[in-house]
């Protein structure tokens, strides 16, 4: 999901790139049917993404609609992170960061959160905290490590 703004179509745009289908709208614009459109491409098995944190913030800090859509879907939920080594850091809200050519990046997946269809408000408020505990663990461990990526205590292509 990305935001109806002038960003977001940027944002729309190099999704379409790799593939995706960018389902526009936020949380204070076009939510309901950005989250419906959401649910309809999860039910026929589509990966759906969400820049957690909103369209106006507070950064990194998780909103509810992937709880949400997580419980009319019963599709679990996983938080990720990328940090960049080198990147320009735009004067915006989210520091919106764009890689420097050549600059090491290190993404970071956190484990699958289940969200039961019957989930009650408190089961959801739960799930939310542990959602964006998820975030805060994967964020802080990839901006710990991003410099490391390609050492040989941290190879790009780990031997199995």
């Amino acid at each position: 999901m990305t935001s109806q703004s002038f960003d977001g179509e940027y944002i729309a745009r190099i999704i379409q790139k790799f593939g995706f289908v960018p389902v526009r709208g936020s949380s204070n614009r076009g939510a309901v049917r950005a989250l419906l459109e959401m649910r309809r491409e999860a039910a026929q098995g589509w990966i759906v993404a969400f820049t957690i944190d909103g369209p106006r913030g507070p950064c990194y800090v998780a909103k509810p609609g992937p709880v949400l859509l997580g419980r009319a879907t019963g599709v679990p939920l996983s938080a990720f992170h990328i940090a960049v080594e080198k990147a320009w850091v735009l004067n915006t809200w989210d520091k919106l960061m764009i890689p420097k050519p050549f600059s090491r990046a290190l993404l970071r997946l956190a484990r699958k959160i289940p969200v039961p269809p019957a989930a009650d408000d408190a089961q959801m408020e739960r799930i939310h905290a542990e959602l964006q505990a998820s975030l805060d663990r994967v964020r802080e461990f990839a901006e710990a490590n991003v410099m490391r990526v390609g050492s040989e205590d941290f190879p790009l292509f780990p031997q199995s």
